[in-house]
């Protein structure tokens, strides 16, 4: 099942079931006002029982409660997670995109060479990690500042470097602590597709600190999810969909799911050790390899169309716009 939330123009927020492709379902109307659908927040809260019914619902359809999608604005599918996570579980990117950073810093020296080898080399500032391959590296988002379908992203005014980033992310929807891999995808909810929107100028300046990326991905917008959340039985396996990225209808990223280095269970035994797993919360997965205009040496320009599509999620598509 694809659950949305959507509003019909009237400043309204409701939780809804993907019919068909072209039309949505209310829940909360199809199912008598139930607080379990008043929003994705309560129906995760509700349970395994809940979700069970909204499959029963979604698989009647009462003809009163359905809307063609065409009709409704889809907004993002979990507002406001109770939490957020962005990881880096595709470490071929990670690895790429520094040695990337170091190249490109490295050629403004007077002795490109030598200064690569020291940027990457032991204590370099752009030298991977080898931590990275032992733990499930993060850094927490802004929860008040997500974006769904369609919506325009405004790039900060103190930016010129618009990137997007082809990622996903998982849904938990049981709590649990102290969580084994082997039990993990129990606790899984769904998947939605994930655009970490970075401001790489901004991003690249602050990361001289050694403190994360900070303002350069902590923005109006910044956490783009959507278009909707796949519920977890939608897939035999998760880690066999492919990932592409397109810009103006050109394709510039492709990848796959299976090329994490962690999984999301993994992440999930992790993030659940001495401390309780949340309904509501979300785990980024990182970006894909190539799946960034900072890797393929390319850049977003103002009005540019970005659509990340994944198997069996959709598509999520959206403008970007300078600030005039």
């Amino acid at each position: 099942m694809k659950l949305v939330t959507y509003g019909t123009g009237k400043g309204d927020s409701r939780l809804g079931a993907l019919i068909g492709g072209d039309a949505v379902l209310d829940l909360a109307q199809a199912s008598g006002g139930k607080p379990a659908f008043a929003s994705m927040q309560a129906l995760i809260d509700a349970g395994a029982d809940a979700l069970a019914q909204a499959k029963k619902l979604a698989a009647s359809a009462p003809r009163d409660a359905v809307s063609p999608l065409s009709s409704v604005k889809l907004a993002a599918p979990l507002p406001r997670p109770v939490r957020m996570r962005d990881c880096s579980l595709f470490l071929e990117h990670m690895e790429a995109g520094l040695n990337k950073i170091a190249r490109q810093t490295a050629d403004a020296d007077p002795d490109p060479e030598a200064k690569y080898a020291e940027l990457t080399g032991e204590g370099g500032r752009f030298r991977f990690n080898p931590l990275l391959k032992q733990r499930v590296i993060y850094y927490n988002c802004d929860t008040l500042a997500f974006s769904g379908p369609d919506d325009e992203i405004v790039w900060p005014s103190d930016s010129t470097w618009m990137d997007y980033e082809l990622e996903w992310a998982c849904v938990i929807g049981k709590p649990g602590q102290d969580v084994t891999p082997e039990k993990a995808r129990a606790h899984i909810f769904g998947y939605t597709i994930f655009n970490d929107w970075s401001a790489r100028d901004t991003q690249l300046a602050v990361m001289e600190c050694n403190l994360g990326p900070g303002a350069g991905k902590d923005f109006a917008l910044s956490n783009g999810i959507g278009p909707c959340i796949a519920t977890a039985d939608e897939f035999d396996d998760p880690y066999k969909l492919t990932m592409t990225a397109r810009v103006n209808g050109e394709e510039w990223s492709r990848g796959t799911t299976g090329s994490m280095h962690h999984s999301f269970e993994d992440a999930v035994a992790e993030f659940s050790r001495d401390r309780s797993l949340v309904p509501g919360e979300m785990i980024g997965s990182g970006t894909v390899l190539g799946g960034c205009g900072l890797e393929l040496g390319r850049q977003l320009s103002d009005g540019d169309v970005v659509e990340l599509e994944i198997d069996g999620i959709g598509i999520l598509r959206n403008k970007v716009v300078r600030r005039h």
